[in-house]
């Protein structure tokens, strides 16, 4: 099935865009259906040119207004439906946002709405000259004897070692994404490196093997860490002082106990919050009034994303008139949710803004067990 993609936002084709604004999930559905009968038609011709005016630019300029990061494939899923598939492109912050705008959309006659894109198992890529596909990429795994939950695999393309490098990456991360479909390409591979045949240091594996490998692989690592929890209340803290390579100081307070924890998998997401505040009279630092307001936002993040429930608070740092904060997640939907109504929550005083990262070994703060 060929889907059309979105590949420049609304800026760049200021003429199709009309003058409706939507806010709400809502809204976006009612417009949709004001043009879905010309989207539909657009579909079915070869123009590129009228498809660029009727689709790409009015759906991601009404995509845009909702959120940023928000894209689109559009195509025939048959005969007589057409299919719109909303992705996040791997972005795990925008995923529930998708997950909930797709479970909003209405029933229309001849649609098929879908969150995320789907495994699609005879799917091939054609980039550079260059095939990618079941007959010509093969893989290994690679173990880690210290870092024994890893999934880190090894693509082998024919072709690897020469000058088409780049596009061998490429492609090959876009067939996974197609093949495996976006949500098992995000949270079951850790880490991919290439190789060509000849450097190969294990046996190659047919990539059709690659879905059951995946998925025993995450079955044992819940078998492993389900149900796993930790209280955190009387851990202690210390505080440590560095110089940010700006030359400013930089101090951070962080868990301890966390640090030493040797289930770190079991939370297998590092959720970023960072807050921007304006204290350039103490060197990047917060005052003490500013310092208030910054503990009553991470006491109000602390208090929605429990320890209990799978949320850990490992530490802070500020400096450069930023303060971020780190928590160890054992899921990535809830997390997000919470910190767009913090966000909204504070509109206005300060600049939050988050992200959300695969890191089962929690090497995002690798620079607080350094120190």
């Amino acid at each position: 099935m060929g889907f059309l993609k979105n590949l420049f936002g609304a800026k760049d084709e200021p003429n199709t865009i009309d003058n409706v604004r939507v806010t709400t999930k809502e809204e976006f559905w009612s417009w949709f259906q004001t043009r879905e009968r010309e989207f539909s038609a657009s579909i079915r011709t070869t123009e590129l040119e009228n498809m660029e005016r009727t689709i790409f630019g009015p759906l991601s300029d009404k995509l845009g207004q909702l959120r940023d990061g928000i894209y689109f494939q559009m195509g025939m899923a048959g005969d007589d439906t057409a299919e719109l598939v909303l992705t996040p492109e791997g972005n795990p912050k925008n995923i529930a946002f998708v997950e909930e705008l797709i479970a909003a959309a209405p029933s229309i006659h001849g649609w098929l709405f879908t969150a995320l894109k789907k495994p699609e198992s005879g799917t091939y890529i054609e980039m550079n000259g260059l095939r990618f596909g079941l007959e010509t990429l093969k893989f290994y795994p690679n173990d880690h004897e210290d870092l024994p939950d890893l999934v880190d695999i090894t693509i082998v393309h024919d072709e690897f070692g020469g000058g088409s490098d780049k596009t061998i990456k490429n492609g090959s991360f876009l067939f996974l994404d197609n093949y495996l479909g976006e949500l098992d390409f995000l949270t079951k591979i850790d880490h991919v490196s290439f190789s060509s045949p000849a450097d190969a240091t294990k046996d190659l594996i047919p990539i059709d093997a690659l879905p059951n490998f995946l998925d025993t692989r995450a079955a044992l690592f819940v078998e492993k860490y389900d149900g796993v929890r930790i209280f955190t209340d009387s851990d202690p803290h210390v505080i440590m002082e560095a110089t940010h390579e700006s030359g400013h100081r930089l101090v951070a307070t962080v868990n301890e106990e966390l640090l030493k924890w040797d289930k770190k998998a079991s939370h297998p997401w590092i959720l970023f919050v960072t807050i921007e505040y304006d204290c350039t009279h103490h060197g990047g630092l917060p005052d003490a009034e500013t310092a208030d307001e910054l503990n009553a936002i991470e006491d109000s993040i602390t208090a929605k994303l429990r320890d209990q429930d799978g949320y850990l608070n490992v530490g802070r740092d500020a400096a450069n008139n930023t303060r971020t904060i780190y928590f160890a997640c054992i899921e990535f939907r809830n997390a997000s949710k919470v910190l767009d109504r913090v966000i909204k929550d504070y509109t206005g005083k300060l600049s939050i803004n988050y992200e959300i990262a695969h890191d089962k070994y929690w090497q995002a703060v690798d620079h607080f067990r350094q120190n």
